[in-house]
C-alpha cells in the first residue's frame, strides 16, 4: 500500500488506454514533463501496464476498467461495476499523489482517473489524437479544464466546448523527433523506389493481400528498381515474401520492425492505414503517404484523419471498400513517375508536422499546474482500497 508520504511534488498524473495509440503520445509527453523536473505517474490498464517498462513514469498503476457497448447490454452491469471500481481506486491514488494536473489520453482506462481527478476538483485536460473525438474523451470533456487537440478542430466537438480547444498537435515519441524534418530524398526515373507498407501494430491483412497484387500489376521497369520494406502479420510474412521473391522484387518483410521511424524517413512513399499516431509521425518526418483508412473504425477516426492529412496535399486517400489491386497499382505508377509532385506531398506534410507537440501540450498541463489551488475534496469513498504500484 502506498502512504500518503511517499507522495512525489510537482507530480502530474497521466492517464491513457493500453494500446500505442493512446501510450505514444502519453509517453511523448512525460518525457518533456520530466525535463521540465515534473515526477510523472500513470494510470492504465493491464495492457498499458505490461507497456509501461518503456514509460518513464514514478509509478504505472493498472486500474479496472470497462468498455460500454450499448450492442451488448447484458454486458452493462457487470462494466458499470468495473469503471466503479476503477472511479474508487483512481481516487485513492488521487488523493495520496496529490497531482498538480491529470491529463487523459482517452480509451476507457483513462475514464475511472479522469472522473475522480474532476471529484476532487483537480485541474484535467483530455488530449484528442484523432479529428474525431473518441467515446471516452466525449464522456470527459465537459468537465474537463481544456481540450487538447491535434487536429485545428474537432469533427464531433460540441460548440459549447470550442473555448476549451487548445491546438498543441500529437505528440511523437524522441525516437519519431530523431528523424524530424529530414530531407527528402526525391525519387528519379534511373533509380531505386523505395516504398515502405504497414498496418499499424498489428499490421493490416488488407494491405498484406492486396499490396502484392498490385506490385504484380505494375510494369516490368517499375519492379526492376523497386524496393520495398513491409510489415505485416506474423502469419502473412511467409506468403507476403514467397510472393515478392516470385516477382524477383528487391524485398524485406517483417512482423515488426524496431526503427520503424528510420524507415519512414528512407522512404519515397508509404502505403499505410490512418491511426493518429501514424499521421503525426508522417508529418513529423515529412513524408508522403497513401492512406488506406481502417473500414467500420468507431466513429470514422481514420477516415477522418486521412481527410484531413489529404486535404493538405501531403497524401492520397484510398477508401478499403472501393479499392482493388488494378486501382492501387495505377496510383502508384502514376506517382512513381511524378517526382516533383511526391516532393511537393512531402513538403505539405511537413507544413502540418508539428515536432514540438509535446512541449506545447506540456505548455499548457504547467499552466494548470501553476494556477492556483482550488480545495481538494477529501470525502471517503475510496479510501478502504489498497493501490500497489
Amino acid at each position: 500500500m502506498m502512504a500518503a508520504d511517499q507522495r512525489e511534488p510537482n507530480s502530474i498524473v497521466l492517464a491513457a488506454g493500453g494500446t500505442g495509440g493512446h501510450l505514444f503520445p502519453a509517453q511523448a509527453l512525460a518525457e518533456e514533463l520530466k525535463r521540465r523536473g515534473y515526477g510523472v505517474h500513470l494510470i492504465t490498464d493491464s495492457r498499458g501496464r505490461d507497456f509501461g517498462g518503456e514509460f518513464p513514469a514514478t509509478r504505472v498503476f493498472d486500474v479496472p476498467s470497462a468498455t460500454l457497448s450499448l450492442g451488448q447490454p447484458w454486458s452493462l452491469p457487470i462494466n458499470l461495476l468495473q469503471l466503479w471500481r476503477g472511479y474508487n481506486i483512481s481516487k485513492t491514488i488521487l488523493l495520496q499523489l496529490r497531482p498538480q494536473v491529470v491529463v487523459g489520453f482517452g480509451g476507457y482506462p483513462s475514464v475511472p482517473p479522469l472522473a475522480a481527478a474532476t471529484r476532487l476538483r483537480l485541474p484535467t485536460i483530455v488530449h484528442e489524437q484523432n479529428a474525431v473525438m473518441g467515446r471516452a474523451n466525449r464522456a470527459m470533456a465537459k468537465r474537463a479544464s481544456a481540450i487538447a487537440s491535434s487536429f485545428p478542430s474537432i469533427f464531433n466537438l460540441s460548440p459549447s466546448l470550442k473555448k476549451k480547444l487548445e491546438l498543441t498537435g500529437n505528440p511523437v515519441r524522441s525516437q519519431v523527433l530523431k528523424f524530424a524534418r529530414s530531407p527528402y530524398d526525391q525519387p528519379a526515373a534511373d533509380r531505386t523506389f523505395k516504398l515502405l507498407v504497414f498496418g499499424g501494430s498489428q499490421g493490416a491483412k488488407f494491405l498484406s493481400q492486396t499490396v502484392p497484387l498490385a506490385i504484380a500489376d505494375l510494369a516490368g521497369p517499375i519492379r526492376r528498381k523497386l524496393k520495398i520494406t513491409q510489415q505485416c502479420r506474423e502469419e502473412d510474412v511467409g506468403p507476403v515474401k514467397a510472393r515478392y521473391e516470385e516477382m524477383g522484387i528487391d524485398h524485406e518483410v517483417q512482423a515488426f520492425f524496431s526503427d520503424l521511424p528510420r524507415r519512414i524517413a528512407g522512404a519515397h512513399l508509404v502505403i499505410c492505414r490512418s491511426g493518429a499516431s501514424t499521421i503525426a509521425e508522417l508529418a513529423v518526418i515529412g513524408r508522403p503517404a497513401i492512406l488506406v483508412p481502417l473500414p467500420h473504425a468507431v466513429d470514422n477516426d481514420q477516415l477522418r484523419n486521412a481527410e484531413s492529412f489529404a486535404s493538405a496535399g501531403a497524401g492520397w486517400l484510398l477508401r478499403q471498400e472501393s479499392l482493388s489491386a488494378e486501382s492501387l497499382a495505377a496510383l502508384i505508377t502514376s506517382l512513381r513517375y511524378h517526382e516533383s509532385g511526391l516532393a511537393e506531398a512531402a513538403s505539405a506534410a511537413l507544413e502540418i508536422g508539428r515536432p514540438n507537440a509535446a512541449e506545447l501540450l506540456a505548455d499548457v498541463v504547467e499552466r494548470f499546474a501553476t494556477a492556483p489551488v482550488k480545495e481538494l475534496v477529501t470525502d471517503n469513498v475510496g479510501l478502504h482500497h489498497e493501490v500497489t504500484p
